[in-house]
């Protein structure tokens, strides 16, 4: 290699050297010179946290019914003839015994009129039969035997004669009342399923014509079926509870809500509850009753129906925006004294005017977080916020716990 070539890369190589030891000397007066960085601050993540609500609750089952009139009569026409009037409002209120219907009662008053002449004939008979009867028992032994028996058995026939024409008159005194159909009970009457002028069949015929039907309104049914775990829940409760357990069935409430209503604003009592359980479906027959008076319950509705199961107990509540799952566990996060986040497996129950029923895990003084529970995990510090415990706006407020009684004073 030429001595000029080698010259030349020594004096490269020493350039390139110089420049990189300028730039590391650069570097690191720069990082002397610079401050060290700060520590960042730590601010406590806000939470909102509430105290549990401690109130008297029961525990309930709720199913699904249906209403059902009290009493429901099918009106049907007992005399055959043709239909004069129509003397009711179709859908309107009918009280026991207004005329409904008239039938045309010429035939039967004429009826009548033969039955009342056939048994004034009969009556007549039969006191000339007694005359000769009286006669001839005290003319003594001058009368034959065959003539004293002739003459008892033609008094006899005639007093039957007399019977049978007195049953011939009220029958025909029935068909002519029953061309008046009256309303056996009071309620609400359907549509007329006939209109005047038609011919109506008697109710030996075919079972009658079918002329509307009554509902009763002043009451109400509601039919539903119990299932049989729970069934066997609530033996449970009123056997361990004597003082339920001797309460007749007429006594227990049962609380109802419509489709449109909120809650369960409706109560009535337990009145009628099958003898055996339906094998097919493993449920029973229940049927509470209801009062009614402004008629705003009709037959037919669906209901939601609530039975309280057991007497009312003390109990801690929670907002169920509070509990999480975690593992398949329920818990609610606390605030300790040291504003520590602090996880707590619970055991849940049934709900109670919007709020969460908790069994187990939790104390009445504790502070349960409601909000901001998607930045907190435990062991965390927090800066806790005490509001009241939210409640949905259209719930009751619940019965407060009564306070024990004072110690009697020594």
């Amino acid at each position: 290699m030429p001595l000029f070539q080698v010259t030349v890369d020594r004096c490269v190589r020493a350039v390139i050297d110089r420049r990189l030891l300028t730039m590391s000397l650069i570097g690191m007066i720069a990082t002397g010179c610079a401050k060290p960085a700060s520590s960042p601050v730590t601010v406590p993540t806000v939470v909102t946290v509430s105290r549990p609500v401690e109130r008297l609750v029961a525990n309930y089952a709720d199913f699904s019914g249906r209403t059902a009139a009290v009493d429901s009569v099918e009106v049907r026409a007992r005399v055959f003839g043709y239909l004069d009037k129509v003397n009711f409002k179709e859908g309107g209120p009918v009280k026991k015994g207004d005329v409904l219907y008239e039938i045309d009662p010429r035939t039967y008053k004429a009826a009548l009129a033969q039955a009342e002449a056939s048994l004034v004939q009969a009556q007549a008979k039969a006191e000339r039969l007694r005359r000769d009867f009286d006669r001839i028992s005290k003319l003594g032994g001058a009368a034959s035997r065959e003539e004293v028996d002739r003459v008892a058995g033609e008094k006899a026939e005639a007093d039957a004669s007399v019977a049978s024409a007195i049953a011939a008159r009220d029958t025909a005194r029935l068909n002519l009342d029953f061309t008046r159909v009256v309303a056996p009970i009071g309620g609400h009457a359907s549509r007329t399923m006939i209109t005047a002028g038609n011919l109506v069949q008697s109710g030996e015929a075919a079972g009658g014509t079918l002329l509307t039907t009554i509902v009763s309104g002043d009451k109400m049914y509601v039919y539903f079926d119990v299932d049989e775990r729970t069934l066997l829940l609530g033996r449970e409760v009123q056997r361990a509870n004597k003082a339920s357990a001797d309460k007749p069935d007429g006594n227990r409430p049962v609380f109802m809500g419509l489709a449109t209503e909120d809650g369960f604003p409706h109560q009535g009592t337990l009145d009628f509850v099958d003898v055996q359980l339906n094998p097919k479906t493993g449920t029973i027959r229940v049927r509470a009753i209801f009062p009614n008076p402004d008629g705003f319950l009709t037959p037919g509705l669906f209901v939601r129906v609530r039975i309280p199961l057991g007497d009312p107990h003390p109990a801690l509540l929670v907002t169920d925006r509070a509990i999480e799952t975690n593992q398949g566990q329920k818990v609610v996060y606390t605030v300790n004294d040291k504003n520590e986040v602090v996880s707590r497996p619970v055991r849940l129950g049934a709900i109670h005017d919007g709020l969460r029923a908790v069994e187990l895990g939790l104390k009445a003084d504790e502070r349960v977080i409601v909000n901001g529970l998607q930045r907190v995990r435990p062991g965390i510090v927090v800066e806790p916020k005490l509001v009241d415990m939210p409640v949905p706006p259209h719930e009751s407020p619940l019965p407060a716990v009564p306070a024990p009684p004072a110690p009697a004073a020594k």
